[in-house]
């Protein structure tokens, strides 16, 4: 049947501690704060939110491409083959492509995992592909130690009906659940947020008091009391009453209160938990909305930052395991699946046209290529490739020397060096 578990005694079970249906009931990840936490949980923090969802809408919204092997370094669209309308226009009957893979972002994101059941038409190629909730699935490791997948009570799944889309793991089968791993620095934040609206829902918050000396005789009639305190706010509370001056009598003397050392740290607090729970996920900070040390000049290299060391990682996690899960053994030398990043990797339109003026004056970009990196369509003669005249191949013969124009190049070049030389 199937080999132990990796982590105890459960055979063949090797789901990482703290995932699944159980975990979420009887709340195994509690943080050192004392709160408990959840993906949902997590979810409802602002910056945890903007970084699951920021990856998750990147890779959703790149385009994905099927190409076909042609030799010498190239290749053409394969949008003969059946998985590139499953690919490019419909995963399943209810999704759209950019909502099947924001989903399976988005759960890659907040539990490690991602499962969708790949239905294949008779000859093994994908037909549709279907989501799976992460706490229905049970991963298992079979005596071929490749992974079985049982989902509910059902019998286990083969790996070739499974897409499955991992984190970092610790046993080589499951990814671990981001939030699980940081569940000390999620459940701070969380912590400090339900102290904050405790403390507007319950708290007192007054400006301050009106004091009267021991020796006076205390009033003791409430109404008097509160007689006082309404006239107080009503002549000197509010913007229109501002740097109003107030007589007190009887010895009174107003006591302003200031904020508690807890309630004052209260916002930096907020912003290091924030800072913290995007470190996670290798969010600049500029894209949480912290511009506090960003400056026009660097937000283009921010962003080429976030593109290279926080989304590339997961795109190339999808892209391999499509090229696994979604096609034959016998297919994978002829076929591929790549996303294309490079429009979130271009610069601003003068540094791009002034690297297009170089690539195609030095002979390795046609106007073609360079339409193509715009998103504009090709035009005629577009694929010729420029040489400079005074680049020669060393494997081909001598200029000739009986050709004029050639000789007056020769001379030109001469004629710059010693110039250059006498400067």
């Amino acid at each position: 049947m199937f080999f132990s578990n990796l982590r105890g005694a459960d055979q063949g079970l090797v789901t990482n501690d703290g995932t699944g249906l159980w975990s979420s009931m009887i709340g195994r990840s509690r943080s050192a704060a004392g709160v408990k936490v959840t993906p949902e949980s997590a979810l409802a923090i602002t910056v945890l939110q903007n970084c699951v969802t920021l990856l998750a809408e990147s890779v959703a919204q790149l385009p994905l491409e099927m190409y076909r092997r042609l030799g010498d370094g190239k290749r053409e669209s394969a949008s003969d083959h059946p998985l590139y309308d499953v690919l490019r226009y419909q995963p399943n009957p209810w999704q759209t492509p950019y909502e099947y893979r924001e989903c399976s972002q988005l759960a890659c994101g907040l539990r490690g995992n991602a499962y969708s059941f790949i239905e294949r038409h008779d000859d093994g190629s994908v037909k549709a592909l279907y989501p799976m909730h992460n706490d229905k699935v049970t991963v298992l490791k079979g005596p071929d130690l490749l992974p079985y997948y049982r989902v509910g009570g059902h019998d286990p799944l083969p790996m070739r009906l499974v897409h499955h889309v991992r984190w970092h793991t610790k046993n080589h089968y499951t990814g671990m659940s981001p939030i699980e791993l940081h569940a000390d620095a999620v459940g701070l934040a969380q912590a400090v947020r339900h102290y904050a609206s405790k403390s507007f829902a319950n708290g007192t918050a007054v400006s301050g008091v009106i004091e009267r000396p021991k020796e006076s005789v205390a009033i003791k009639d409430e109404s008097s009391i509160q007689r006082i305190v309404d006239q107080w706010g009503e002549k000197f509370s509010g913007v229109d009453n501002a740097k109003k001056v107030a007589m007190l009598q009887e010895g009174m003397t107003f006591k302003p209160l200031s904020m508690s050392n807890v309630d004052a740290e209260l916002l930096g607090i907020l912003k290091i938990t924030g800072t913290d729970l995007a470190r996670i996920y290798k969010i600049p900070p500029h894209m949480i909305n912290d511009l506090e040390k960003a400056s026009y000049n660097s937000l283009e290299q921010l962003l080429i930052q976030y593109v290279i060391f926080a989304l590339m990682p997961w795109v190339k996690r999808h892209e391999e395991a499509m090229m696994r899960d979604f096609l034959l053994p016998g297919e994978r030398r002829q076929y591929f699946i790549e996303f294309n990043l490079s429009g979130l990797l271009r610069g601003d339109q003068k540094s791009r046209y002034d690297s297009y003026a170089v690539g195609r004056q030095w002979g390795w970009l046609s106007i073609n290529d360079i339409r193509r990196l715009e998103n504009m369509p090709p035009v005629a003669n577009g694929d010729i490739y420029l040489q400079p005249l005074n680049m020669t191949d060393v494997a081909n013969e001598l200029p000739n020397m009986h050709n004029p124009n050639v000789r007056a190049q020769l001379e030109q070049q001469r004629d710059d060096i010693v110039r250059m030389l006498a400067a």
